[in-house]
């Protein structure tokens, strides 16, 4: 996951905010209408293409003014850091649409328009990055990044069509790693920067409720087993990329995990807020006993993984 992607996540969060801080009736204002409000949905679009915008232009200014031009183009960036990248593409753009779709709920918009312009408009901006990308000399355009968008925004409508709820969710979580040492301008020189550019730290997850595959069971309704990737050794996005200053670069390889979770958007609260609350944090794995498989360590078992 890159900081650009984190940026328009922040948008997300950041309209939200916006919205929410327009009522002064705390708890009603955070209760999704249950017919459409008008207001609610003109203040959901207009923050959204305000604060859309000016993601968009700051990124241009910030992010891309100090490279070069260059006519559009793409790249092939598949093998780089061995995918690690492209899950965070599908990570990122589920919550963006998810977070689109759940604030036209919040206004009362019919179900149809919140898939189509909410879950959508999370695609649509994270194209508008590629092609940004797509015109910097510096990157290119990726034909993956744009399939991993793709799934990710099709993972969310995908449930919602099939299950009118989400039974499987992306999640993340980060632990510090070593290799962040020996290139620090490339993977991030403090633990802020390395959440967003250490891929060795990084962990994406597949969250599965349990309960709403067995319905009826006696399953608490929020537990969930959660399978993650990851991947370790890595200090450049490829493998011919080394830098002779440490070994690691050469023992690059993938991780696979097994763990517990919770689905906090299923815990019963009667807090419109509390429920606001625990659909931003559901984005996160919680920490939990976890197996660990990999090509060098086999299996190995952490009492609490992060």
């Amino acid at each position: 996951m890159n900081i650009k992607l984190l940026l328009l996540l922040f948008f997300y969060s950041l309209t939200c905010q916006i919205c929410y801080s327009q009522n002064s009736d705390f708890e009603n204002f955070f209760t999704p209408s249950d017919s459409l409000n008008l207001r609610r949905q003109n203040a959901v679009l207009i923050s959204e293409a305000a604060l859309g915008t000016a993601t968009l232009v700051g990124l241009n200014q910030l992010w891309y003014a100090d490279y070069p031009r260059s006519q559009f183009h793409f790249i092939n960036d598949n093998s780089d850091w061995l995918q690690m990248d492209k899950a965070g593409h599908v990570f990122s753009s589920y919550h963006l649409g998810r977070f689109g779709a759940e604030m036209l709920n919040w206004s009362g918009t019919d179900k149809n328009k919140q898939l189509l312009y909410g879950a959508g408009l999370g695609f649509a901006f994270l194209t508008a990055v590629e092609v940004f990308d797509g015109y910097s000399a510096e990157w290119g355009a990726s034909s993956g990044d744009i399939i991993a968008n793709a799934t990710g925004t099709a993972l969310y409508i995908s449930q919602e069509l099939l299950w009118k709820e989400q039974r499987i969710t992306p999640k993340f979580s980060f632990h510090t790693t070593k290799f962040a040492n020996y290139r620090p301008n490339i993977l991030g020189s403090s633990t802020a920067e390395q959440i967003l550019k250490d891929y060795n730290g990084q962990t994406y997850w597949l969250s599965v409720n349990l309960y709403s595959f067995f319905k009826g069971s006696d399953i608490p309704k929020w537990l969930n087993v959660a399978v993650g990737y990851g991947a370790e050794g890595m200090i450049s996005g490829t493998a011919q990329n080394k830098d002779s200053s440490t070994p690691a670069e050469q023992q690059r390889f993938r991780q696979f995990y097994l763990s517990f979770d919770v689905d906090l958007s299923k815990i019963k609260t009667k807090s419109s807020f509390l429920s606001t609350v625990f659909s931003v944090v559901n984005t996160i794995k919680i920490p939990a006993p976890t197996v660990e498989f990999s090509r060098l360590k086999y299996a190995k078992y952490h009492l609490i993984y992060f």
